[in-house]
């Protein structure tokens, strides 16, 4: 019982010969590097509903390329078109960075959603410092919201037969 510590300032005393400085703390934050390829890409994969994006991202004009096709033509609507600008809005680097996607599964929606996850995350790798703008945007996080299973019994997920009391 003489290694009980009675009070704060006894305490103390115990906690001088383990020093914690500020610098110490500073040392262990993270430092993240750029990730990128022989040709100065950076890769991510991207995901929403059931489709999943493989975005290759590089310094340019701004180009979006998705499976081949320009982003105009692929993603004609305008609210798809703007999904896929958001992560270059939020982290400040419009007509920057060349897209290049393929995209598989889902609809036209999830796709969108996937090159956006896709484009965010390449975003980040590319330059780490575009992180805490995009994170505070949501957009590195995955949404995993899927479509509902059909339960048996029912019509469709949750809807039930139509009840007929005679």
């Amino acid at each position: 019982m003489a290694d009980q510590v009675n009070s704060l300032e006894e305490l103390g005393q115990v906690a001088e010969g383990v020093e914690a400085t500020p610098e110490a703390a500073v040392e262990t934050a993270i430092t993240r590097e750029p990730v990128r390829d022989d040709l100065g890409r950076s890769y991510a994969t991207g995901k929403r509903k059931d489709a999943v994006a493989r975005v290759w991202i590089k310094p340019g004009s701004g180009k979006v390329t998705v499976n081949g096709k320009d982003m105009d033509t692929y993603f004609a609507r305008p609210v798809l078109q703007m999904i896929l600008r958001q992560p270059f809005q939020v982290a400040g680097v419009v007509d920057q960075f060349d897209v290049m996607a393929t995209v598989a599964g889902g609809g036209l929606s999830g796709q969108a959603g996937a090159v956006k996850h896709g484009v965010s995350k390449a975003l980040q790798l590319y330059d780490p410092t575009l992180r805490a703008a995009l994170k505070a945007a949501g957009f590195l996080t995955r949404d995993s919201r899927v479509v509902e299973r059909k339960k048996y019994g029912k019509r469709k997920a949750r809807r039930s037969f139509q009840f007929s009391k005679r």
